[in-house]
């Protein structure tokens, strides 16, 4: 067997949930049939009219580019090893919604607004993935594998849906990635995979024990110098607040080998802690939406999203990591201008603090990331970012 290269930092992209069903699904150039079933809106084009009547025209069977936006150029910067978002959506023809009320579906001829952002993980352990039941799901694994695109926390059996996914980087180790639902996002018990029967990796509690488990079940896939992730749908939608067992989970985590803790689930980011030299995302935020046109929660500003760009080191640790500040504006990312960057660094670095963790905000127009014991031999990096995005008002 030829050794492998292990010979610096790898860049691996986070981001949070691409919601590109409903109404961005609706602009795409292969619309679903627009039915709706929730309590109130019947017709997902109407999200792309709330839109409209917030930030201007959204034009129709746009291109698979269009939904990125500036991010594409943004992350062309980067030059990741892997890139990973939660994709919640199902990705399928069928007219068989689960009766929840909001149901979220991607045509499967639009899955190219997936692959031109060169996505090398969608994690599936969430709370839209089987909106569309079982043959939904199946689509979705069917569509994401034909276009190259590994899938994690959701499969056929509870076999798949325990299996990780796997990138191989540039150095030659691996990203190893766990994906996994837990009840306080929503999922429902009966959408837990069985032997015999589809649905995602569910966990029922954040317990010591749920942890220890996870910790047997991925110990023998980690080779030396690979990189482990766990990404956990969890949590509520709205609000900073981490609750307790959250961090003793992922505290749990990190103490058995787990060097990234991927969370998401809330519609904003939330606060970020470096565990013994380990990152951890609480909540990612959301990345692409038809949200824009829907009231409440102003104050959250969850038009702002981010694109989080983690570098990490030969034990996995992390060495830097850089918030490229994304906006939604008629269904497309842009770049946010000078003073929304410097609203998300500020509100970050204040619900970030009681973990030891602070945001700067790079020259480059990006966020950086600084903590309580960041190692002293970093501060070649004191501009991590830089490269990585120009800053712009557009």
């Amino acid at each position: 067997m030829t050794p492998r290269r292990l010979n610096g930092t790898a860049a691996v992209v986070f981001a949070g949930d691409v919601m590109t069903g409903r109404g961005v699904d609706q602009i795409l150039r292969f619309p679903s049939l627009p039915e709706l079933h929730e309590p109130v809106v019947r017709d997902a084009r109407t999200y792309v009219h709330l839109a409209e009547q917030v930030n201007g025209p959204i034009p129709r069977g746009v291109d698979n580019a269009y939904i990125w936006g500036d991010a594409l150029e943004e992350l062309s910067r980067v030059a990741a090893d892997a890139r990973v978002v939660n994709l919640e959506t199902s990705v399928t023809l069928s007219d068989e919604a689960a009766p929840k009320g909001i149901n979220y579906r991607m045509h499967p001829a639009n899955v190219s607004c997936l692959s031109t952002a060169e996505l090398d993980v969608c994690v599936l352990a969430n709370n839209h993935i089987l909106d569309y039941g079982d043959a939904g799901l199946v689509s979705t694994l069917e569509t994401l594998a034909r276009a190259g695109i590994q899938a994690a926390g959701a499969g056929r059996t509870l076999e798949e849906a325990r299996r990780p996914a796997r990138v191989t980087l540039r150095d030659g180790r691996d990203l190893v990635l766990f994906a996994v639902a837990s009840e306080t996002s929503g999922v429902p018990a009966g959408w837990a995979a069985t032997s015999a029967a589809p649905g995602v990796a569910w966990v029922d509690d954040l317990s010591a024990t749920i942890a220890d488990a996870l910790i047997d079940e991925m110990a023998p896939t980690k080779r030396a110098g690979d990189i482990l992730v766990v990404s956990i749908h969890w949590g509520s939608n709205w609000g900073y607040a981490v609750p307790r067992e959250q961090v003793r989970f992922a505290h749990r985590l990190v103490d058995g080998g787990v060097d990234v803790v991927h969370g998401h689930s809330s519609h904003h980011p939330r606060p970020i802690e470096i565990y013994a030299g380990r990152l951890i995302l609480y909540g990612c935020g959301d990345c692409l939406t038809d949200y824009e046109g829907i009231g409440g929660h102003r104050e959250y500003r969850s038009d702002l999203g981010l694109l989080y760009v983690a570098h990490l080191g030969l034990a996995g640790e992390l060495t830097s990591l850089c918030m490229i500040p994304t906006q939604t504006r008629r269904m497309r990312l842009g770049r946010p201008d000078a003073g929304d960057r410097a609203w998300l660094a500020t509100r970050l670095s204040r619900v970030s603090e009681r973990f030891g963790s602070w945001v700067e905000l790079d020259p480059s127009g990006a966020l950086a990331l600084r903590w309580t014991g960041q190692p002293n031999d970093l501060a070649p990096l004191h501009r991590p970012c830089a490269g990585i995005q120009r800053s712009s008002t557009a």
